[in-house]
């Protein structure tokens, strides 16, 4: 299996057989339904389309509805797609749980960042500001961007304030620190983005974990 959609509950942390503590973060992973299978001969292309967390009817529009409908299987908050080699292996209504992953495996981890609204320079970029004595009226500001006659205007990719947050950040070659299958909960070594109970995707890595 190439990824499974989870919800991230939190951190905390467990001790090895050393009694080394060592941070977690608990990611409940799945149970994901598989609600489409997409092949070559269909559409071009070897899939899978993943459902994750019950939601009663009313709260999906008729279009999503539709679909879950069409496919005999009660509706999900979260659909995803995940590529594999041969989509001939699963079936519509096969479920996918935490046992897809095992202890010691290499992860990467997909999250949204918190928002943080519209952030300076400081907090968005960390640079330092200006001194706050002797006489400085510059604190937090930015400072001088840019140019006078030429080039007359401020080059792309300045460091400015501007929106923070709220964006689609994947940390690779996580460890897995443990599994439980029978609450479908799986234990990342280290912190992954997002804020509790957001949605993550865990995807096998192709590196070694760290």
């Amino acid at each position: 299996m190439t990824g499974i959609i989870g919800k991230k509950l939190g951190m905390t942390r467990v001790f090895d057989e050393d009694g080394t503590a060592i941070p977690v973060t608990v990611i409940e992973a799945g149970p994901c339904v598989v609600t489409q299978v997409k092949t070559k001969d269909s559409d071009g292309y070897e899939a899978i389309q993943l459902g994750f967390d019950r939601v009663r009817r009313k709260v999906l529009n008729k279009p999503r509805a539709g679909h879950f409908a069409k496919a005999g299987l009660r509706p999900h908050r979260r659909l995803m797609e995940f590529r594999v080699e041969n989509a001939a292996g699963y079936e519509v209504g096969q479920e996918i749980k935490a046992d897809a992953f095992e202890k010691g495996q290499a992860v990467d981890v997909t999250g949204w960042s918190k928002g943080r609204g519209f952030q300076g320079v400081v907090k968005r970029h960390g640079q330092h500001g200006g001194r706050e004595t002797h006489g400085n009226r510059s604190h937090r500001v930015p400072g001088s961007i840019g140019q006078s006659a030429t080039p007359a205007r401020v080059w792309k990719g300045r460091k400015l304030p501007g929106r923070m947050g709220a964006a689609k950040v994947t940390v690779r070659n996580l460890n897995v620190v443990d599994v439980d299958a029978e609450k479908n909960l799986v234990l990342i070594r280290g912190a992954v983005p997002g804020a509790n109970n957001g949605f993550v995707v865990l995807k096998a890595s192709r590196g070694n974990a760290g």
